[in-house]
């Protein structure tokens, strides 16, 4: 039997995605952003969480699928990324949060090398629950070249500076 892990779960658009639960800080409802100049589409703004600056990424933007329309479910997933030796607070927008998954390695087949429309160096894998595909995403992997995002002045737990 292969070991079980928690994920949790979220929609962009008809797709569910999950992060590993290790990863998850809090989950937000969308709140006010404060829009930064000359920074990607993508880079939707900050927002102020008990006084640390934190960056939000709207993932399906981040994604090539499209904007977020901000709904009564939109929400924000405050994480935790980890860059070589660092780690850094970012959030990320969906279009909801959907539950928390529990799912056995051996639920868990490796990352397709087409025909998703999500570049798949970012995906650790797909996971199987009822009739339902979950893509997994190694959350590191896709903010690893941020350009936004500046990684050099970071101390451990430490918000990311702009």
């Amino acid at each position: 039997m292969g070991q079980v892990s928690q994920y949790l779960t979220f929609r962009l658009d008809d797709e569910i995605f999950g992060i590993s639960i290790n990863k998850v800080r809090e989950v937000l409802e969308f709140i006010k952003l404060t829009k930064v100049p000359q920074t990607p589409d993508y880079m939707i703004g900050v927002i102020n969480l008990r006084g640390n600056v934190v960056p939000v990424i709207d993932l399906k933007s981040k994604f090539g699928i499209s904007m977020t329309e901000k709904t009564i479910n939109t929400c924000i997933i405050i994480m935790e990324i980890d860059f070589k030796t660092e780690t850094a607070i970012v959030g990320i927008l969906v279009d909801s949060v959907q539950e928390v998954l529990e799912l056995k390695d051996d639920d868990i087949e490796p990352a397709p090398k087409l025909g998703t429309r999500v570049n798949t160096e970012f995906i650790k894998g797909m996971g199987k629950h009822n009739d339902d595909f979950i893509i997994i995403l190694n959350i590191d992997k896709i903010f690893v070249d941020e350009n936004v995002l500046n990684f050099d002045n970071v101390e451990s737990g430490a918000e990311l500076q702009l």
